[in-house]
């Protein structure tokens, strides 16, 4: 792309990896593994329904679950909608249900839906640090609680939830953790196995997989409740029916064998990069990190840019980042999670999200920090 900005998105979407990319080649044009999953009777369906267990069990290895618990989706989206539906239309009658104020539209918007269908909402504000504590969850429990849907990684602020605390005090209570990770793979340490989580959203293009795939993980205490949301055909285990798309689902299996984890060499690289990242543009007048300083993953920065006269949208033509998420991005308004966090919204109109990754650079960081310089000092000059 010529005269591209450098690009400090990774949040909204990853670039797609090369090696991705020639994987999914394999099951795309006449000579490749292009046939119908569900065809089972001859050897194409048979190939490609082979393309997509490998894959199923590349995601599993990667989150700790076992590769029957996955149900393949159009994305962490759909995986939160079937998720949350899906459970609550398990029971004969509404309960209570508990969130937050700062998950992603996708869940939010699905929880204001069961909520106009009778369903009690809990949405729990995060602290001073933008963290939802294990102790408010707690305390939001209630006799009739029977679902909890909290996000890994914040995909604004980049702060951590400790969901497998969560995990442990939810089950104890007799209810069910529903976990989107759209943001979490290869950032934080995700072991289904050992974690009470019963119910999990996956997506690929944040892990540098193609877009319009995801999966939904179903541990055995979610399973007997969930109620499909597409039907026609009973794919899926009858939990989500439509073809499968191959391509996609090998390119997401790719993608997730190629992940990461915390503590190894490219999660080290990351840190010593956010750090070089978040020291410069700290360091510059008026500017502030939101968020949790500490309980974080080095991938996401959240910065507030109360420096007289900056204009974030002079940013766009040297690097390419978000003023907010990219559903709030479409419809113009104002990041709830920073307004959660008890900014002003002209305060929150003033923030940007930087997001680094696989294919960041340590000169793209020090241009990074010297665009906001020199737009920072602009803008107080323009003032006099």
């Amino acid at each position: 792309m010529p005269n591209a900005p450098l690009y400090f998105d990774y949040a909204a979407t990853t670039p797609v990896d090369d090696r991705v990319i020639e994987t999914m080649l394999g099951c795309l044009g006449r000579e490749a593994n292009f046939g119908n999953p569900a065809s089972s009777g001859h050897l194409h369906g048979q190939s490609a329904r082979a393309a997509v267990e490998q894959a199923r069990r590349q995601v599993a290895e990667r989150v700790g679950a076992e590769p029957e618990a996955l149900v393949w989706t159009s994305g962490a989206t759909e995986s939160n909608n079937l998720a949350l539906k899906g459970i609550t239309q398990g029971f004969a009658e509404p309960g209570h249900l508990i969130t937050s104020l700062i998950e992603h539209k996708a869940v939010l918007d699905t929880v204001a839906e069961l909520e106009r269908q009778g369903w009690s909402v809990t949405r729990l504000a995060p602290d001073a640090a933008g963290l939802i504590q294990p102790s408010a969850v707690q305390a939001a429990l209630r006799q009739d609680t029977r679902l909890v849907s909290l996000m890994a990684v914040n995909n604004e602020l980049g702060t951590v939830t400790d969901f497998a605390a969560i995990g442990t005090q939810v089950r104890a209570h007799g209810a069910l953790l529903h976990v989107d990770a759209a943001q979490a793979v290869g950032k934080v340490v995700i072991d289904l196995a050992r974690q009470a989580v019963d119910l999990m959203s996956f997506s690929a293009h944040k892990v540098y997989g193609p877009k319009g795939i995801g999966a939904l993980f179903v541990g055995e205490r979610a399973l007997p409740l969930l109620k499909a949301q597409m039907h026609g055909g009973g794919h899926e285990r009858g939990l989500r029916s439509g073809t499968l798309a191959t391509h996609q689902i090998a390119g997401m299996g790719s993608a997730f064998a190629l992940a990461g984890q915390p503590g190894d060499a490219e999660h080290q690289r990351l840190q010593q990069l956010s750090m070089r990242l978040r020291d410069g543009l700290l360091a510059l007048p008026g500017v502030r990190l939101n968020g949790c300083a500490s309980q974080r993953i080095p991938h996401t920065l959240n910065l507030c840019i109360e420096a007289k006269g900056f204009n974030s949208a002079a940013l766009a033509g040297e690097l390419a980042l978000s003023s907010t998420s990219a559903c709030n991005s479409a419809a113009n308004s104002a990041s709830h999670v920073l307004l959660a966090l008890g900014l002003a919204e002209a305060q929150a109109r003033q923030c940007v999200r930087l997001s680094i990754g696989r294919f960041t650079s340590a000169q793209d960081v020090d241009k990074a920090i010297d665009v906001f310089s020199r737009q920072i000092a602009a803008g107080t000059a323009s003032l006099w």
